[in-house]
């Protein structure tokens, strides 16, 4: 080869590599054209006077109610064994066959006039109770992340399409973190659904900035409620933390107590065992059933998230009938072998005479005739 064959020969490898990397910058700022939209946004102007004037706001941030029942995270800071084990201890935390799905039967006709629960996995579930329907928590992404390209994945697919939800009267969200509240799934409910999203206060601003109207927004401190016909929603405590970003708390965190005329559910969205669970029953229940967290638990992070036998208490402390537990199943978000929580959650609920229910992801659950329990998870296991 000639010195002007090489020469050309260098400088069209170069354009290549040049174009390689043209290209693949081009695909990663595609990929990543949405994560500034994603991470939300801070409220202003009266909003933010709202949010100072909350009892729950203090130093520029939300804070949870004082405890002494709250159960102690090991320890502040970096908790270099909980890093340990989430790096190298992976075995069992997601299922090793394919997890069974329902295609959900609520059809296109009127809502229960009694109290029904369709879960689709995690903490995504539609009560519906006297007729009104419910939707809570939905994210119907394939992960729970900022990004579409990382982050959590589903261990199992949606049992149905967003588009084929029969029309709501509400969409709760209990807090901001991506497993509760997604962006995707907000834009899509946009376009599909007309009724407002309740959401605790601050996360009024994320969902402006995804095009909801301002109509359909509800913006609720702990213990308001807004009232949709003979439908009563009300926001209660929690105890856990928000965020989206580098910055926590600038968004409040709750539960929620959904209402009808002689019905009642609770959620309890995500939050560490505390005294409010007892004042919550006493105050608005009893309750037909309550969805609780039971998945995503450790002792580096007691504080936020119960153990199954903390739900078991809390359900207990709540008045509640029938317990549905949710926040498992459908994101790898914890330490724990996946099917653990419902394990655990099955000798403790036996241990108390609490009556459960454990329907596989897109199954209706009749609160009032409930499914026996069947083991289907030991299948996927």
């Amino acid at each position: 080869m000639s010195e002007a064959q090489a020469g050309t020969t260098h400088r069209r490898g170069r354009l290549v590599a040049l174009a390689a990397l043209a290209a693949g910058a081009g695909a990663v700022a595609w990929a990543l054209r949405d994560l500034p939209a994603a991470f939300g946004r801070r409220p202003d102007g009266e909003r933010e006077e709202r949010l100072r004037n909350s009892p729950q706001y203090r130093d520029g941030v939300f804070h949870n109610a004082p405890s002494e029942l709250a159960r102690p995270a090991a320890q502040a800071g970096i908790d270099v064994e909980t890093v340990r084990r989430a790096l190298f201890q992976r075995d069992g935390r997601t299922p090793s066959r394919p997890v069974p799905t329902v295609r959900p039967a609520h059809g296109s006709g009127p809502a229960a006039e009694g109290v029904a629960v369709t879960w689709y996995g995690h903490a995504s579930a539609l009560v519906e109770i006297e007729g009104a329907r419910v939707l809570l928590d939905p994210i119907w992404s394939e992960r729970c992340s900022p990004a579409a390209q990382v982050g959590p994945r589903r261990l199992h697919p949606v049992p149905v399409e967003l588009e084929e939800l029969p029309q709501v009267d509400a969409v709760l969200i209990s807090h901001d973190h991506y497993d509760h509240l997604d962006m995707a799934t907000v834009r899509r409910l946009v376009r599909s659904q007309s009724a407002p999203f309740a959401v605790p206060l601050g996360i009024g601003a994320h969902l402006r900035r995804w095009g909801v109207p301002e109509h359909r927004i509800i913006e609720l401190d702990w213990d308001e409620t807004c009232r949709l016909g003979d439908l009563s929603l009300t926001l209660t405590s929690a105890h856990h933390f928000s965020g989206r970003g580098l910055t926590r708390n600038t968004t409040l965190w709750g539960s929620w107590v959904v209402a009808g005329p002689n019905r009642r559910i609770y959620y309890t969205g995500d939050s560490g065992y505390f005294e409010g669970y007892a004042r919550i029953g006493a105050e608005h229940g009893p309750f037909d059933a309550a969805l609780v967290q039971v998945g995503a638990y450790d002792p580096a992070w007691a504080d936020i998230h119960m153990t199954p036998e903390d739900a078991v208490l809390a359900h207990r402390e709540l008045n509640a009938g029938l317990l549905v537990p949710v926040h498992w199943c459908t994101f790898n978000l914890g330490l724990h072998p996946w099917a653990e929580p419902i394990e655990r959650l099955l000798v403790e609920a036996k241990e108390h005479g609490v009556r459960l229910a454990v329907p596989r992801p897109g199954e209706r659950v009749d609160v009032d005739n409930p499914p026996e329990l069947d083991g289907w998870w030991e299948g996927a296991v």
